[in-house]
């Protein structure tokens, strides 16, 4: 006769059976990693806050402002008004395009003898300069401890009309040159469009130079070995592999250059004449002296629009992706 089978034992009300998971606590853990999860989501944007307040405080809430002064109309006695007055815009650019105009054409000049003087020099601290490289860097990071109108001032006083330079180009018949070329006024080069490029291109140099070294620095050596290892001449080696490499260095340099120095008017200010003037130099007179807030704010937003409008162009023409 079989033995009867013993049945199970009971299973108190609420309890999960002998061997099954323990629902409650794999709930638990799974919402503690969601919630990790979701926490390590949120430092991205908690890490963007600070920035994203700085650019809120000091750029958008400016150019909000400035925009709507563009488009109204009054006097400092009788207060200023919204009106919407958008003829602003082509009024100041149809009085002023002169102003437009040499200032592109001012630091594109400038941007362009950056670059010559430039690269030169980034090339030897990156390539030739050996143990020098530290010094050399220290050099041209210098000046920017001496203010920005300090230096412009010393440019005034190094081309004044009795000073060793101008003497030593004027007996060397070279401002007979330049003033053939209307770069310079006679026997001086104070206050002619020469001075202030000149002061243009020694302000914003180093802002060309350490892009530049920036990118030949991670430049390979071995690639100029592999050039020579197939018998390419120095010149052919700098126009196949180390040019081509730097072009991030070259766009970021230029483009560091050219947009400073485009709304500077310190260096038409001290150096050049009322023939100089550029449109920084305009719309700081309508800001402080003129005091017609409008039309200085629709040139400010007309003088932005120029420069992305070139640097797009720019970029679309010589970007990197292009290029290297």
């Amino acid at each position: 006769m079989t033995a009867p089978t013993p049945a199970p034992p009971a299973v108190p009300a609420g309890a999960a059976p002998a061997g099954a998971p323990a629902g409650g606590a794999g709930t638990g853990a799974a919402t503690a990693l969601a919630r990790a999860a979701a926490r390590r989501r949120r430092v991205p944007y908690l890490l963007l806050l600070p920035g994203l307040a700085w650019l809120l405080v000091f750029f958008v809430a400016p150019m909000v402002y400035q925009a709507s002064t563009s488009i109204q109309t009054g006097s400092l006695e009788t207060g200023f008004q919204v009106t919407w007055n958008f003829a602003a815009y082509p009024a100041a650019l149809a009085e002023y395009w002169p102003h437009f105009l040499r200032s592109v054409l001012y630091s594109g000049t400038a941007t362009a003898l950056c670059l010559l003087i430039g690269y030169p020099l980034a090339y030897t601290i990156a390539f030739k300069a050996g143990r020098w490289r530290n010094l050399l860097l220290v050099l041209v990071i210098a000046p920017f401890f001496t203010s920005f109108l300090i230096r412009t001032l010393a440019w005034k006083t190094i081309l004044a009309d009795e000073s060793p330079l101008v003497s030593a180009l004027r007996a060397l018949h070279v401002l007979d040159l330049t003033g053939a070329l209307g770069l310079t006024d006679g026997s001086r080069i104070l206050a002619t469009p020469l001075a202030v490029v000149c002061g243009l291109t020694y302000n914003f140099l180093p802002f060309m130079i350490l892009p530049l070294y920036a990118s030949l620095e991670r430049v390979d050596g071995r690639l100029h070995e592999a050039a020579g290892d197939l018998y390419a001449r120095p010149f052919t080696t700098f126009r196949k592999v180390t040019f081509p490499l730097s072009m991030p260095g070259v766009v970021a340099g230029t483009l560091l250059t050219f947009i400073p120095a485009t709304g500077d008017y310190i260096n038409a200010e001290l150096l050049g004449s009322t023939n100089e003037k550029m449109v920084g130099n305009v719309i700081q007179s309508q800001f402080l002296r003129v005091l017609d807030y409008p039309t200085a704010a629709a040139l400010s937003f007309i003088l932005m629009a120029v420069i992305l409008a070139t640097v797009s162009v720019y970029i679309r023409k010589a970007g990197t992706e292009e290029l290297v």
